[in-house]
């Protein structure tokens, strides 16, 4: 049986090749669904190492399958593959080479953590008790995202995935610790788009025309009083105006307005509760402003669940590996969001923070355009995810 230091001192060996690996792909991000040659990498990695590999889901997403030493249940490791449009400011040796497009989510990392964590089980896969399956996903941060996809690919039915794991890097804790929560995790994220329709007049005569910036304000102030007086207080929620754009001249008194944004919740009846009550505010909106008001309401992400007995199971096992005070608790789940989500709605799941701060610079946060990770966090989570993969078949 593989002893857990052995496979520590193993992933640690691996470090040149894992920075390796996260140095190409942040030199050459591609978009969300346009993934072509970071796909082209992550499969012939796999391919080299014996793994049964599907490609072109979704465009750009694979699938690899470990087949251990016996059949059964399977446990799943996920990464996401897209970078952002953004102009990268880290001033790195290994900066994007693509301008306008840039790894400041972290994917490059997690991608390189899961070939590494692919390579350890590789390595000992006669010892497996069990297949592990190896999700690279497109379209992470382009809701309603690429994991769908992947699920309705069959990733988790060929072999049957009893749980899945994955992983965020971040600024916010040292390399060597994790944090993690059980329950909701990270919210869910709808986007929509409201367009108002009004009628134009002349500037000085505007009881002859109908504003559509007027009703805008007026339904602006109004879906205010959804979080702050229709949601339960306990249940956080947000609801977000993030654009509004409409007009033609200052004299003119508007036609047409339209705006967007987003909302979130922490679960299944707040997320639903927001679409409901905006409808029933705009309609009203729109009956006082003599104006026509459209409501397309896009489904995002759904709220993230970290399943109980998973996440026990993860703080014991990370504990083992990393040792004492280096397994955090999350204190408050995250508003921000993840098609992880997606995974953890059809089988028990656990999403974890992996610390990747860089001593002495400040924690940029992701998204933004000087995030960096520390690359020695890149063999704690290629060990860690392949351990969890060990213990989770070995519980089954």
């Amino acid at each position: 049986m593989v002893e857990r230091d052995y496979y520590l001192a193993e992933a640690e060996n691996l470090k040149p090749q894992l920075v390796a690996w996260r140095r190409q792909l942040h030199q050459y991000p591609e978009l969300s669904f346009e993934e072509k040659e970071t796909a082209a990498l992550v499969a012939g990695v796999l391919e080299q190492l014996g793994l049964k590999v599907r490609t072109g889901i979704g465009g750009t997403g694979i699938i690899g399958i470990l087949h251990g030493a016996k059949e059964g249940p399977a446990v799943a490791l996920r990464a996401d593959m897209d970078a952002l449009p953004l102009q990268e400011a880290t001033g790195a040796e290994y900066a994007s080479r693509c301008p306008g497009r840039m790894h400041a989510c972290g994917h490059d990392a997690h991608m390189a953590i899961v070939l590494g964590a692919a390579t350890l089980l590789a390595t000992h896969r006669r010892e497996l008790p069990g297949p592990v399956v190896f999700l690279f996903q497109p379209g992470e941060e382009l809701p309603p995202g690429g994991a769908r996809l992947l699920i309705e690919a069959g990733a988790l039915a060929d072999p049957p995935v009893k749980a899945v794991f994955g992983l965020h890097v971040t600024s916010a804790l040292p390399a060597g610790t994790v944090g993690v929560r059980s329950g909701a995790a990270m919210a869910s994220a709808d986007n929509f788009t409201i367009r108002i329709k009004g009628r134009t007049s002349h500037g000085a005569a505007p009881h002859l025309g109908a504003d559509a910036i007027v009703a805008a304000a007026q339904a602006i102030l109004a879906l205010q009083s959804i979080v702050a007086r229709r949601i339960d207080p306990v249940q956080p929620a947000v609801l977000t105006i993030g654009t509004i754009n409409g007009g033609e001249k200052e004299n003119i008194v508007a036609g047409e307005v339209t705006m967007t944004g987003t909302t979130r919740a922490l679960n299944q009846v707040t997320r639903q509760q927001l679409e409901k009550d905006m409808r029933e505010i705009l309609a009203g909106v729109a009956a006082a402003s003599g104006t026509e008001i459209e409501l397309d309401y896009l489904l995002g992400y759904p709220p993230l669940i970290n399943d109980a007995r998973l996440t026990e199971l993860f703080r014991r096992v990370a504990g083992e590996l990393l040792g004492p005070g280096k397994v955090f608790e999350l204190a408050a789940p995250s508003m921000g969001a993840e098609d992880f989500a997606r995974y953890a709605e059809k089988v028990p799941a656990v999403y974890f923070n992996l610390g990747a701060a860089i001593p002495g610079e400040p924690p940029y946060p992701w998204h933004h355009p000087r995030f960096n990770i520390n690359e020695d966090c890149l063999p704690i989570g290629s060990a860690l995810l392949s351990w969890l993969a060990f213990k989770a078949l070995a519980d089954f």
